[in-house]
């Protein structure tokens, strides 16, 4: 059941983290976000009230479960726009679908000679599979390259060839907030026969998602980047690919039958989930889903937008500040990543840390693009409807503040 619309100023209050911490300044949305009440109480209550083994038993709390798990599946597909059910494989996190999609789907398909076209945005989640993949098949690894805002070099979407067969991306960059075009892209890998791989971790739960509307082939996202339970990922593809897959992992729950020599596998999409599944994680997804519903990815969209253009002026006004992706005149994620002149990103981070403000401070899982950009480390602020415009502010005086502490004369 979807809740009323929340008011935009009691959105904070729908946290508990921030009872247990009233002054937390939280800007790392991007790296985690924080969990309403109502996520924790469904699986509170699942646990207290319906935990069993899903697809397992005959009695009681063995059909919940398997009700409530099979419930998440149809779910997801609704919240993202899948054709069927069917197309939805629960994970444990993006990263371990986009394992999936490398050692099941690239190692099938892939051949010595192919190219294997990676954004140099991408996360390192949507690197390193491929990076694999490529060795052991013999195929070419390709990147796409970007300008300091992010956007594609001329020209790169152009290496994108007869010979591609896979093009994997992010449509939010984790590392510098800037947002790829999935039409674009898509439409260029689909001329060649080439399969798109979409990493939504970012963009899950900040803008609408409908996989049939953009034609992807496989996208992935994590629960925990969208007020949902560490523990659970979600991957999408299309049925006619998930079909000719075969299983990443193997056994419990993915077996048709089993003999001592050989064995038949399960359909899609229970043949890619092997093992006792994560169901309270999938409560706890159900329950983040219907409360982005009962806000409005719209209204999410406005709020983190206004809240994001604050904070680019903000840190633009100061001198000592390089922000690094679009610039304020262009749309780009909830997220800014900066750096402070003198001052290394893992000492800001600490100094925030002591104003109650938490940031990321690092490479932010991209050190590809930071070595491509020449960036050695950087501080990334991410936000999300819990943040308000006097956040911004704290964490501006937060960074006089270290400035201050380092011995730098703040004008």
């Amino acid at each position: 059941m979807v809740e009323p619309r929340m008011r935009q100023e009691s959105y904070k209050s729908f946290f508990p983290i921030f009872e247990q911490h009233p002054s937390l300044i939280y800007l790392d949305h991007a790296a985690t976000s924080q969990k309403p009440s109502m996520v924790i109480e469904r699986m509170r209550q699942y646990l207290e009230e319906s935990n069993g083994s899903p697809h397992r038993g005959a009695h009681l709390l063995s059909v919940e479960a398997t009700r409530q798990y099979d419930y998440g599946r149809g779910k997801v597909a609704e919240f993202i726009g899948a054709n069927s059910e069917r197309e939805i494989v629960f994970t444990k996190n993006a990263t371990e679908a986009l394992n999936l999609i490398a050692f099941s789907y690239g190692r099938t398909f892939v051949d010595s000679g192919d190219e294997i076209v990676i954004a140099i945005t991408s996360h390192h989640s949507n690197i390193v599979p491929w990076q694999q993949i490529a060795k052991e098949k013999g195929a070419i690894l390709k990147y796409l390259y970007v300008d300091q805002e992010g956007d594609f070099l001329p020209g790169e979407i152009d290496k994108i060839t007869p010979r591609t067969k896979i093009v994997a991306f992010p449509w939010i960059s984790n590392g510098l907030g800037c947002i790829h075009d999935p039409e674009r892209l898509t439409k260029r890998a689909h001329e060649f026969g080439a399969v798109v791989v979409l990493d939504a971790a970012q963009a899950i739960a900040h803008m609408p998602v409908d996989v049939k509307e953009m034609g992807i082939d496989f996208l992935v996202f994590s629960g925990h980047k969208m007020y949902g339970p560490t523990g659970v990922g979600v991957l999408y593809g299309k049925y006619e690919l998930l079909e000719v897959m075969p299983p990443f992992l193997t056994g419990g729950d993915m077996i048709e039958y089993v003999e001592e020599q050989e064995t038949t596998f399960a359909t899609v999409p229970e043949r890619f989930e092997a093992g006792t599944q994560h169901v309270e994680g999938v409560v706890g997804l159900v329950a983040a889903i219907d409360f982005i519903a009962s806000i409005g990815l719209e209204e999410i969209a406005l709020k983190e937008q206004r809240i994001t253009k604050y904070a680019m002026k903000k840190l633009s006004e100061l001198k000592c500040v390089q922000i690094y992706g679009p610039k304020i005149d262009k749309d780009r994620g909830a997220l800014v990543t900066f750096n402070v002149e003198g001052i290394h990103p893992h000492d800001m981070a600490t100094l925030l840390d002591q104003k109650g403000i938490a940031i990321r401070a690092g490479h932010h899982c991209t050190q590809p693009l930071m070595k491509y950009l020449e960036i050695t480390a950087s501080c990334r602020a991410s936000f999300s409807i819990y943040n308000y415009v006097e956040e911004i502010d704290a964490l501006v005086e937060g960074i006089l503040y270290a400035r201050e502490v380092f011995g730098y004369v703040n004008g």
